[in-house]
């Protein structure tokens, strides 16, 4: 691993026209080791063109509210962990891996289910796609989503959700 910094000065510039004094970014839930989730959430969002990315995770009969794990907000300098259980229509058991692309609303992946619980990644905010992903950002979102699996299942974050 490298021990280098990286600037994401350029990204946030990006959104805020060149002026970084007006940049924000908040990130939730992500002590210590689930910092780790940080820069493929924050990727992720930048290939979306969005504000928001969540891992979230809902009982996997959907009955309850879903909860968000990690959050990184690219629009807000305290991070916006409210969820609307509207827009996870495709979040649930059984479902394979799969990116569903909503345009300006943002995206949904599912990550995958364990011990009862169904874990998807959403991306939104920032209304700035109005057409469906490149296949190219595409792939390379479904890429960083796995990285997002791997983390969750096989370093076992997903056991830890309380």
């Amino acid at each position: 691993m490298s021990d280098e910094i990286i600037d994401i000065a350029q990204y946030l510039e990006r959104d805020t026209g060149g002026s970084r004094s007006e940049a924000k970014f908040a990130l939730w839930g992500g002590e210590g080791e689930r910092s780790r989730f940080a820069l493929p959430l924050w990727r992720i969002i930048y290939l979306a063109q969005a504000e928001r990315g969540v891992i979230l995770w809902r009982d996997a009969a959907g009955a309850n509210a879903a909860r968000p794990f990690v959050v990184l907000d690219l629009g807000s300098d305290t991070a916006r962990v409210d969820i609307d259980d509207a827009d996870l229509p495709e979040c649930r058991e059984g479902e394979a891996p799969s990116l569903h692309d909503h345009a300006e609303a943002g995206l949904l992946v599912h990550l995958g289910t364990r011990k009862g619980r169904t874990w998807c990644l959403l991306v939104d905010g920032g209304g700035r796609r109005s057409e469906a992903l490149t296949a190219r950002s595409r792939e390379d979102i479904l890429f960083l989503a796995g990285e997002c699996a791997g983390l969750l299942f096989l370093r076992d974050f997903a056991d830890q959700a309380k």
